[in-house]
């Protein structure tokens, strides 16, 4: 519609379908024009004017393009909700795909492919076989999208009718917008595709480096992501790809930019040659810098992207620092990841002009950016050993300023850098002590505790610093609570004299007696025990030597990195999580790769080799001893349903509890698959899968010690999952001797650590030893064994519930392997798995069975299943309120059916 046609938006008439139908059906086209205008509005606005779509169907036979192209818009918004009525038009399309203007017959084919009515499908094949070949190139690439369309309707279909064939060889087409679409369309498909569908050989490199100079921005952008998955087979190969793409990076448009940087990035791995690589490296810079002087928004997605790169490569923006300096008007979310540059960029080159940068930050006004730039100082610190003297000297002055916020912040970074550098830099403590009155944030006093507690034998009233916050002990929180028992015995234990004698008792019995806090009050059973029975070995344990700890501006996993940088200018690059974390898609086919899919990392998780994590530290800001080898104490047992608190100082890093071992408990059944191989576990084999029995989920687990020792002390943890399971009790597990095995049965409890993000079927399980590391691997659960018993739904309650969901809640799947042999042996079949049978009816020679199921949080599965006896092919319709977990519910189905 135009400008001037807004007047059919304002209308206040009631009861108007009447009029619109006889205006639909007038003998005048004007009157028809302007009637399908008013219904186009009206459906615009959300009323329903679905009553008309014969009378707008009628409108279709006519010369006006602009008539026409409204019709078609109706026609895709009710096709669905009308498909016996949706097949009247097609006599219509299909003439108008052979009509003499080429506009009209990209139209009809652009519209059919829009329509997903699986009785029209067929009338499309013959007209987008013909428009596929046509002779203008603008029909060429609109059929060309429609095959990628057609094939999320009938994946089969599009393959039995040779269109993937006739898709590939637009790829060679003279017209490069023909060929960006082509590209788009195959890679969609692949995108959907359990198998390889679009496989760029050296022969298509060529035709598309050749198109990439000639089409649109966007159909350039296709094209360099599709580049982006061809691995090239040598260095001179590698160079080549570089030299055709190298152009793009001077283009107007940021997403071509960064499409063309992620090639450049991807092919430099092959580059041998150093000085190639660094010529490389500096034309990537001016692109990249220009971004940063976009709207905010463009910039933020730039910085995302940039943050990856100087990761990998920090050469390329060394030199450019001082673009990434905070400017008064940016906003907070564009400072922040400037800030995280810019420690990434730090050297010892530059780092003066960058401390500058840092203090000048600090006097702002915003508090979060305030407090983010005196932590940049103190990373900095960290990072550069060098530089770490003139940091301290920063973060003095900024205390002396005697601003609240910035002089905790400052303590909290001191803290750090005092375990980084230790016994270097103990000379500022009675500065920091001079602030210990204004401290009111738990991190602060935690931290300035700690460095009480630890350098108590240079601070001449340590005992008197740490009783000014004894009288305030039960208000505090947990964390300086913990803090502050553990400080207290490093200064008995390192000078027991009268004064934190009376100090110990009084923590130690406020820690067991007054507090309900399982943590702190097992923390201080321990304390008590090592305290009380042997002095030394609590030396040993409490005054231990602490591990240093390490630079973290490059946090992110080297796997994980390459796997985001292979996603730049994409949502991957901008949320740094793998796209998988975040996207799901149902597959048209079985997935191949299920176990390589069950093994890839996920956000929050480490995938880094488990040895080197067996020792690792606690966390830096609590300060406690790690790997303390003892036993919990009867009296601090929490309840069995809980997680466990973790008396060995959070080992692995996660959010629940290691479960230690106790009395074995008996499991037996089939065989379990292989989760961890003897190969990567030294000789250990873990087969293990979640089983529900009863109403209660368990992970039914095994162990096989193929080692030449005996191995026990068997502990489990689990990282963040959609479900929250985590462990409900101790892992059961005796000791194995060479060559023998345990199975066991763990309970599982929901909602303990539930993680963010689209659902998925990921369970990414730690397992420990006493002779072993840590070992890290990742199961793939079914959606099923989460089917509630309370899934069954009276007759009239299913057809309530399916009406009350609208269509777009409605999904369906194909598995043309399955073969139901029994109807009866099937709902018997699918009821143990609490998928539970409302009603069955006969549709042709197909059975048609209604059922019911329900995974935690309520949620419910509408399903409608068809099949026909002995035959190969079954269909799985589901309706659910929410729509993220359907990819899961139909992998579950499959295993099910099959």
């Amino acid at each position: 519609m135009s400008g001037h046609d807004s007047k059919y938006f304002s209308t206040t008439k009631k009861g108007e379908i009447p009029e619109l139908k006889e205006e639909l059906n007038s003998q005048y086209k004007d009157k028809r024009k302007d009637a399908v205008k008013k219904v186009i509005a009206a459906m615009t606005v959300g009323k329903d004017v679905s009553s008309l779509f014969t009378d707008v169907v009628n409108c279709m036979q006519t010369e006006n393009l602009e008539l026409k192209k409204l019709v078609y818009l109706y026609l895709i918004n009710y096709a669905k909700s009308q498909p016996d009525l949706a097949i009247l038009a097609v006599n219509t399309f299909v003439k108008d795909s052979q009509d003499p203007n080429p506009l009209i017959r990209a139209l009809a084919v652009r519209t059919m492919g829009c329509i997903r009515v699986d009785k029209i499908t067929e009338y499309l094949c013959d007209p987008l076989r013909r428009c596929l070949k046509d002779d203008d190139p603008y029909v060429r690439k609109t059929a060309a999208i429609c095959v990628a369309k057609l094939y999320d309707i009938n994946a089969e279909l599009v393959e039995d009718r040779g269109f993937l064939e006739a898709l590939k060889d637009l790829i060679s087409d003279n017209n490069p917008m023909v060929v960006a679409n082509a590209v788009a369309a195959l890679a969609e498909i692949q995108d959907s595709s359990a198998r390889p569908i679009f496989e760029i050989t050296s022969h298509t490199l060529t035709k598309l480096l050749t198109a990439l100079n000639e089409c649109t921005e966007w159909g350039q952008v296709f094209i360099l992501d599709s580049l982006s998955r061809y691995k090239a087979t040598d260095a001179r190969d590698a160079e080549n790809i570089v030299e055709r793409v190298t152009p793009r990076l001077q283009h107007a448009n940021c997403a071509v930019v960064l499409s063309a940087v992620k090639i450049i990035l991807l092919q430099m791995e092959l580059i041998t040659s150093t000085d190639v690589v660094r010529n490389l490296c500096k034309k990537m810079a001016p692109p990249l810098v220009t971004l940063l002087s976009a709207e905010p928004e463009i910039q933020y997605v730039a910085l995302r992207n940039i943050n990856l790169i100087v990761q990998k490569r920090p050469t390329i923006l060394a030199h450019e620092i001082k673009v990434f300096f905070c400017k008064y008007n940016d906003p907070i979310y564009v400072k922040m990841e400037k800030l995280e540059i810019m420690i990434k960029l730090a050297s010892d080159r530059n780092i003066d002009q960058v401390l500058l940068e840092f203090k000048e930050y600090a006097t702002e006004v915003d508090v979060d950016f305030v407090r983010k730039a005196v932590r940049a100082i103190g990373r900095c610190a960290i990072k550069l050993e060098r530089a770490a003297e003139r940091c301290i000297s920063v973060l003095l002055e900024l205390i002396k300023i005697k601003v609240n916020y910035v002089v905790q912040e400052a303590i909290i970074v001191i803290k750090d850098i005092f375990r980084r550098y230790p016994n270097t830099y103990e000379s500022i403590i009675a500065t920091l002590c001079e602030s210990l009155d204004t401290l009111d944030e738990p991190e602060a006093k935690a931290s300035m505790i700690w460095i009480i507690g630890e350098y108590a034998e240079r601070i001449d009233n340590a005992d008197e610093l740490l009783e000014s916050f004894l009288d305030t002990f039960p208000e505090e929180p947990a964390l300086v609570q913990l803090q502050l028992l553990t400080a207290t015995v490093k200064l008995f234990l390192k000078k027991p004299t009268e004064g934190p004698q009376q100090m110990i008792q009084a923590v130690l019995n406020n820690a067991t007696v007054e507090t309900d806090n399982p943590d702190l009050r097992d923390r201080a059973y321990i304390y008590w025990r090592l305290l009380s029975t042997d002095p030394e070995a609590a030396k040993d344990v409490v005054l231990a030597e602490k591990p240093v700890i390490s630079d973290d501006s490059n946090q992110l996993d080297s796997s994980l990195l390459d796997e985001l940088l292979a996603n730049i200018s994409t949502l991957s690059s901008v949320y740094h999580k793998p796209p998988e974390a975040f996207v799901s898609r149902v597959k048209a086919a079985p997935r191949a790769d299920d176990e390589e899919f069950a093994d890839a990392g996920e956000t929050g998780y480490s995938e880094s080799p488990s040895q080197g994590v067996d020792g690792a530290s606690p966390s830096s800001s609590t300060g406690t001893s790690s790997n303390v080898p003892v036993k919990q104490p009867a009296a601090a047992a929490p309840a069995v349903a809980a997680p466990i608190p973790d008396l060995l100082g959070d080992l692995m890093g996660l959010d629940n509890a290691l479960v230690p071992v106790d009395e074995p408990t008996a499991s037996s059944g089939p065989p379990l698959p292989v989760v961890l191989p003897s190969t990567t576990g030294q000789g250990l084999q873990i087969s293990a899968q979640l089983v529900r029995r009863d109403g209660q989920i368990y992970y039914d687990i095994s162990f096989e010690n193929g080692t030449q020792g005996v191995l026990d002390g068997f502990m489990i943890q689990f990282n963040k999952n959609t479900f929250g399971l985590a462990a409900g009790g101790p892992l059961q597990v005796p000791p194995l001797q060479p060559g023998s095995s345990a199975r066991t049965l763990l309970a599982m409890v929901f909602s303990q650590n539930v993680s963010p993000g689209a659902p998925n079927s990921l369970l990414q399980v730690a397992v420990k030893n006493n002779q072993q590391p840590v070992w890290y691997f990742s199961d793939k659960g079914s959606l099923h064994v989460f089917f509630g018993e309370d899934g069954k739904m009276e007759r009239t309650s299913f057809l309530e519930a399916w009406k009350s969901l609208p269509d777009d809640n409605e999904f369906s799947k194909e598995y043309p392997n399955s073969v139901i042999s029994s109807i009866d042996a099937t709902i018997e079949h699918l009821a143990a798995s609490n998928v539970f049978f409302i009603a069955k009816r006969k549709n042709a020679n197909m059975d048609v069975l209604y059922l019911s199921a329900k995974i935690p949080r309520g949620i419910p599965f509408l399903i409608e299943l068809t099949a026909a006896v002995g035959v190969p092919g079954a269909k799985c319709a589901v309706k659910t309120p929410n729509r993220e977990f359907v990819p899961l519910f139909f992998e579950a189905m499959e295993s099910l059916i099959n």
